[in-house]
């Protein structure tokens, strides 16, 4: 059997502006990046503002499991099955991480026959779109620094600065550093740390920017650090915003490739669902809309996070909410939720039952997208070790529901293996002409704690919230200073409802743990750190990059 990445190296991609023909773009609307991918440029971009928006379809999933559920896979094979059904079609993902790729994860350009190309040059350096973003938060970074070696005017306490360096790299020993170390001109000595890049607030803000301006006023809003006095210190204050938009010059524009069956796909921004808001740039999306008829979008993780994340933070900004959802579940991820000990060789009654239990984690990401009301589809992603009693089960509980379900097997056939998916997709979103967006709360009228409330009590499903005395401080700050209006981005473990990862299914009644409130005034939002989450990951014991190479004629082996 081929892998992902043999599959890609055999694929025939067509030269990028024959993409961009499909969409009605021209040479002249591209930056290209060789043969095969491009950037869309800034008066392309201005010139697409007039037209009018497609449909938007979200995909999301259940809580993720060891084994993977091939969210991004049905996400590019249901945009292949909408473009075999003769749909204009666009496909919007988030741009892959090194931290993830050389980890746990391995490559992220989906798999098998359902695949974005270049796959290889995607999961690397791509269009450089996450080094642009390094370089100007850690420009932010040097610009602090250097403002207190320099005499400090502004009165910064080096004790309260928030603002982290970044590295898009899992390194577990760069959570927490001292810097300054040395002589007096090495600058003054301060405890420091790094996030991982997609964590940094710079890449929020690009994904939730509409243009270079709005980039760099929200470049200014960033809260670096409090004075001794304890005032906000700003980036404005600094006044290196414009600076750092510069250096976003060309990462703000989206950029375009092709799927294997030639649909074109925007990969834009990336930041982790479980410790930012997981979903692609609003730039990216918007332009898909005003491109296709039909535009399939990912959020990450599952709907407690990226999707919930979707609806909530961008949506509003986006100023378009989905015309459909698509849930998708596993049969061996639904039997990791009911019972994760489950031998493999188990007989047959035993996996049902673990299905049947499992099913209820499935269950509560269904209701958690409907209570948006927003048609809801469930894709049953087919795995060959899959039986015909277990994917009928699932049928049938999700007919309990209330929710059509679908079986897609798009790793093997791509696009053609998601045409029954696709067409009820196709009759969810013609066939609902009353559905209206209801979002989860209003930012306005309600307060920090009451947004936390409800999101764990209609999300999770827990009942409680529980914050630390660092929490508690830095609510009493955010209340001071008039940011409690703002949205909440909550930092919360992917493998469960709940801030504990070994709560699988669907926990309930359980307490959540602020242990930190952090402004991220740039991004317009209020990151609630919970459980033990970590914005900077570590390795893995045996790391993916260990099984990658490359030979002597460039050929990359071992990326997924």
């Amino acid at each position: 059997m081929l892998t992902d990445i043999e599959i890609a190296q055999a694929n025939k991609s067509l030269p990028i502006k024959e993409i961009a023909k499909e969409v009605n773009l021209n040479e002249e609307d591209l930056i290209p990046y060789g043969h095969d991918k491009a950037k869309i440029n800034h008066q392309a971009l201005e010139k697409l503002k007039d037209n009018k928006k497609g449909r938007l379809i979200l995909v999301t999933s259940i809580n993720p499991t060891p084994a993977g559920e091939g969210k991004s896979t049905l996400t590019i094979g249901l945009g292949d099955a909408l473009r075999r059904l003769d749909k204009k079609t666009m496909i919007a993902l988030r741009e892959p991480s090194l931290g993830p790729t050389m980890g746990l994860k391995g490559g992220a350009a989906g798999g098998g026959y359902a695949q974005v190309v270049p796959m290889e040059d995607i999961n690397l350096h791509f269009t450089g779109d996450l080094h642009a973003i390094t370089q100007a938060n850690n420009l932010l970074s040097a610009i602090i620094d250097n403002h207190i070696q320099q005499g400090n005017q502004l009165g910064i306490d080096s004790r309260r600065i928030t603002w982290k360096r970044v590295m898009d790299m899992n390194d577990r020993v760069l959570r927490h550093i001292v810097v300054g170390l040395g002589s007096p001109g090495n600058g003054y000595v301060r405890e420091d740390g790094f996030d991982i890049t997609v964590a940094s607030e710079i890449m929020a803000i690009l994904c939730l920017s509409r243009n270079l301006d709005e980039l760099r006023q929200r470049f200014d809003k960033i809260v670096i650090g409090y004075t001794r006095d304890q005032e906000a210190v700003t980036v404005k204050d600094l006044g290196c915003s414009g600076a750092m938009a510069l250096l976003m010059k060309d990462a703000i524009l989206p950029n375009l490739v092709q799927t294997l069956e030639h649909t074109p796909a925007l990969i834009h921004g990336g930041p982790f669902a479980n410790i930012a808001h997981g979903c692609n740039s609003v730039i990216a999306t918007d332009t898909a809309l005003r491109l296709a008829d039909y535009v399939i979008t990912e959020a990450g993780f599952g709907a407690d996070l990226g999707a919930e994340k979707f609806m909530d933070i961008k949506v509003p900004i986006l100023e378009k909410s989905p015309d459909a959802v698509v849930i998708v579940a596993t049969a061996r991820a639904l039997k990791h939720h009911g019972n994760p000990d489950l031998d493999k060789n188990a007989a047959l009654e035993e996996k049902l039952e673990a299905v049947r239990k499992g099913f209820a984690n499935l269950g509560r990401h269904i209701q958690i997208m409907k209570s948006y009301q927003v048609p809801v589809l469930v894709a049953i992603n087919h795995f060959k070790d899959d039986t015909d009693e277990e994917i009928e089960l699932i049928k049938e509980l999700c007919q309990k529901e209330e929710t059509p379900s679908y079986l897609a097997d798009v790793w093997e056939k791509g696009g053609q293996g998601a045409l029954d998916l696709g067409q009820a997709v196709i009759d969810s979103i013609d066939g609902e002409q009353n559905t209206h967006f209801q979002p989860l709360y209003q930012a306005d009228e309600m307060s920090i704690e009451e947004k936390i409330q409800v999101i764990n009590q209609k999300i999770y499903g827990g009942e409680g919230v529980e914050y630390s005395a660092e929490a508690k401080k830095q609510l009493a700050a955010i209340k001071k200073n008039g940011w409690d209006h703002l949205p909440v981005c909550m930092a919360k473990t992917q493998y469960s409802l709940s801030d504990d990862p070994k709560l699988l299914g669907a926990p309930e009644n359980f307490t959540l743990h602020i242990r930190e409130l952090v402004p991220k005034l740039g991004a317009g939002f209020i990151v609630a750190l919970t459980g033990n989450v970590l914005t900077m990951p570590g390795l893995p014991k045996q790391p993916a990059a260990l099984k990658m190479s490359i030979d002597n004629q460039g050929k990359i082996s071992g990326l997924f």
